[in-house]
């Protein structure tokens, strides 16, 4: 950036000027071809990610208890397969890829949405998405470097929920948190039955039996997030009701709770088999899907 263009004979930095550039730069980030492959990349990763953790929650509702079916495991089950190091390795990457690009479109915001409430609201969610994803790739990255610490256990989410339980009006937010992953999961799900995530895709560029496929894995696999989401939200409500950090949970936690259950295995069968539809169809967008203009 040439320094006359924004600061005057005085020394004065001519801040308008810098926030017109900065946002130029963003939008011409938006739409370059590097963040498109490396958006496909990332959701190629969600794809692979989603397949496991599918995979390792059918081996719970088998009687594995020892499996943890959560996205943690998944990358651990990844990591003991050969040539895992390098397998986590590209899906550090791939997360990297997905998290930049969330990102990126949280500060450059929906260009076709007209209402600026609901713009504000899908720019959180994707700098929410992004702030998930980069997680994932430090996860990634850990289990890279110490791979061979992949078995140690640990429950993140009852250590977080009993530090918010103890903050000033701990239990209030806790709850809020739980009701906004029920809600979370209510949306999810209904875009899924209403077919509404469809809008994304290219659909003259897929034949009709593609569409047809996508349209059905694409709505199988967010109603099993949409249970997953749910389940977790009412854990963590009755874990603030009850001040128990314990009765918090994650993926893992709610997959196996749920396996207890009298009608769980079933039900279980399915969210499995629905986790994995949605890493299939995690594939298909990473084809189909409009990217940064694309």
């Amino acid at each position: 950036m040439p320094v006359g263009d924004t600061v005057d004979m005085g020394g004065r930095v001519d801040v308008e000027d810098v926030k017109d550039r900065a946002e130029d730069a963003l939008e011409d980030a938006a739409d370059s071809t590097w963040l498109e492959r490396l958006a496909r990349a990332g959701l190629v990763a969600r794809g692979l990610l989603y397949v496991v953790v599918g995979i390792l929650a059918l081996q719970v509702a088998t009687g594995h208890d020892e499996t943890r079916a959560d996205k943690q495991g998944a990358l651990q089950s990844v990591v003991r397969q050969p040539f895992g190091r390098l397998l986590v390795l590209l899906l550090a990457v791939g997360f990297a890829g997905y998290a930049l690009w969330r990102f990126v479109e949280a500060a450059v915001g929906p260009p076709d949405e007209k209402d600026g409430r609901k713009a504000n609201l899908k720019r959180i969610g994707y700098a929410a998405r992004g702030g998930l994803y980069a997680f994932f790739c430090g996860s990634a990255v850990k289990l890279f470097i110490w791979s061979n610490q992949a078995g140690a256990a640990e429950r993140p989410e009852a250590d977080w929920t009993g530090r918010v339980l103890n903050w000033p009006g701990g239990t209030w937010l806790v709850q809020a948190v739980g009701l906004g992953l029920i809600g979370a999961g209510l949306y999810v799900g209904w875009r899924g039955l209403a077919g509404k995530f469809r809008k994304r895709l290219k659909a003259l560029e897929m034949g009709p039996v593609a569409r047809r496929w996508v349209r059905w894995i694409g709505a199988v696999g967010m109603v099993a997030r949409m249970l997953v989401l749910a389940m977790i939200g009412v854990f963590l409500i009755a874990a603030a009701r009850g001040h128990d950090p314990n009765q918090a949970v994650g993926i893992d936690g709610a997959l196996k709770r749920l396996a207890d259950r009298t009608y769980g295995p079933m039900l279980l069968v399915f969210v499995a088999f629905g986790l994995g539809a949605y890493g299939l169809y995690s594939f298909a967008e990473a084809r189909y899907r409009r990217v940064c203009g694309h």
